[in-house]
């Protein structure tokens, strides 16, 4: 049903395109796919080597929006009200008097993340079931419906309400009420929480092309291909402002209001937002769709600077009608598409310090880091290879100066299907790892982890006279805890 043109027969120049890219490549965001649609016509699509258009990528907070579109099936079927109390259905979870605010909190308020606020995390916690978790709230809490505040536990509840009415998992209920109906998502799959229900807040791989194809379905109201597939009403109130959502008095790009689980933007959009960046921008009066994966976790600009220059260059220079071709414009467009690499260090290649410490052991006592020795083996100035000793062994982590070494992390035991679950078989993640020298005596290595679960480590490795000091600052969702922190050596 879509369709790749030339960004002038939409509207918008092939040299305002190449200028959204570049910005984002100026910036350094760690990109890892962006489409750009108006109708159903493609007018850019791009991936950051080796990111393809077939890869199954982790959409995180994005799969909140479907559990919405979920529970709209179910009320469109009569399996329930907006209005119910989410405690009535779920009385053998609740093993602990409930307390007064959770007895009054209803689906709407979970929708709306206007609930009693985030509970406990089931981080570290082993085989929680998170639904028994959540109604174990006590303590003081706000009355439901006053304020709105990010609560990720309740998204999780009403993806355990979607697989209890459906009585079947949410991936098979929205194989069976949409994606079977779009034609996309066929490769598409969902991780579980350690109690076996699908983990409905943050879990969904699939590619960027199936995500434009939701866009387009709740863009539609639930029409497609002519049949209104779900309720053009719930989709209409699930895409609106129902509750403001701005915490602080700043500007924050996602402080423009929130629906049924799906963000307001501005230009009178939506949004469906996963925390990476993973985002799928909607904006009804422009006919127009921006979805993207990448990993920019860690960083406090990125989401913003990405959608200023979606507004900024794409948005605001859309005609409302075809513009006339520039075919020169249009091959320089598809070079840059052609070439664009996943993000890597960017520093000096060399240092006198490379000989000086090469194959040198560093010794450490005790610190936060759990490290116990280190060394460099380097390849001349175009990589090398990390060994180190932390708690969980002898590791080896392979790098390259100045661009990306496609490796395994070398850490054991995070999870894989099931989140929060340490895995027994010996798997590791899949990773990118870069690094150069940002001065004459610090060396940095940043490890990209680019598996069904995504994270980065900052790694900082500064010499002076023998000593070392060593500065990890890691971004991940529940691993890597052992590579955050620091501690001080001497060569042996």
């Amino acid at each position: 049903m879509f369709k790749t043109v030339t960004p002038e027969s939409v509207g918008i120049s092939s040299k305002n395109v190449r200028k959204f890219v570049n910005a984002l490549e100026k910036r350094q965001m760690h990109m890892h796919s962006v489409i750009l649609c108006r109708g159903y016509n493609i007018f850019g699509e791009f991936y950051w080597a080796p990111f393809k258009e077939d890869f199954c990528h982790r959409m995180y907070s994005q799969t909140k929006s479907f559990v919405s579109i979920a529970i709209g099936f179910l009320l469109d079927d009569g399996k329930l009200s907006l209005d119910d109390k989410i405690a009535d259905y779920f009385p053998e979870k609740i093993h602990t008097p409930l307390h007064e605010s959770l007895k009054k909190q209803t689906v709407r308020h979970m929708l709306t993340m206007s609930t009693i606020g985030y509970g406990e995390s089931w981080f570290g916690k082993g085989n929680v079931d998170r639904a028994e978790l959540y109604f174990k709230r006590q303590g003081t809490v706000r009355c439901p419906g006053t304020i709105w505040e990010y609560d990720s536990a309740g998204s999780q509840v009403l993806c355990c309400l979607v697989e209890k009415l459906a009585g079947m998992s949410l991936m098979d209920y929205l194989n069976k009420k949409l994606f079977c109906h779009l034609g996309t998502f066929k490769t598409a799959t969902m991780l579980k929480t350690p109690s076996g229900e699908s983990w409905g807040d943050s879990s969904l791989l699939c590619t960027t092309r199936d995500m434009l194809s939701f866009g387009r379905f709740v863009m539609n109201y639930g029409s497609w291909n002519g049949k209104q597939l779900l309720s053009e009403e719930y989709l209409r109130t699930a895409t609106s402002k129902l509750v403001d959502n701005q915490e602080i008095a700043h500007y924050a790009c996602t402080h423009h209001g929130y629906g049924y689980q799906i963000w307001r933007t501005e230009k009178n959009g939506f949004a469906f937002v996963g925390m990476g960046d993973e985002l799928t921008v909607c904006l009804p009066d422009y006919d127009l769709i921006f979805t993207c994966t990448a990993d920019n976790q860690g960083s406090d600009f990125s989401r913003s600077y990405i959608l200023s220059c979606l507004f900024d260059i794409i948005v605001d220079n859309l005609s409302p009608s075809p513009i006339q071709e520039s075919p020169m414009d249009y091959e320089e467009l598809l070079r840059v598409a052609g070439g664009l690499k996943l993000f890597h260090l960017n520093g000096n290649n060399d240092s006198a310090l490379r000989e000086i410490i090469n194959n040198k052991i560093f010794s450490f006592p005790e610190n936060e880091l759990g490290l116990k020795k280190l060394s460099f083996v380097f390849n001349g100035n175009e990589g090398g290879e990390l060994h180190y000793t932390n708690n969980n062994g002898d590791l080896v982590l392979e790098f390259s100066i100045n661009s990306n070494k496609f490796t395994k992390f070398p850490e054991l035991g995070y999870s894989q299907d099931i989140g929060g679950i340490r895995t027994q078989d010996g798997s590791k993640y899949d990773c990118a790892v870069s690094a150069a020298w940002l001065q004459e005596n610090k060396l940095m290595i940043f490890p990209q982890i680019i598996d069904r679960y995504f994270g980065n480590v900052s790694m900082c490795f500064a010499f002076n006279d023998g000593c070392i000091t060593v500065t990890f600052y890691k971004t991940a969702e529940d691993f890597l805890w052992n590579y955050n922190g620091q501690a001080y050596g001497k060569m042996e």
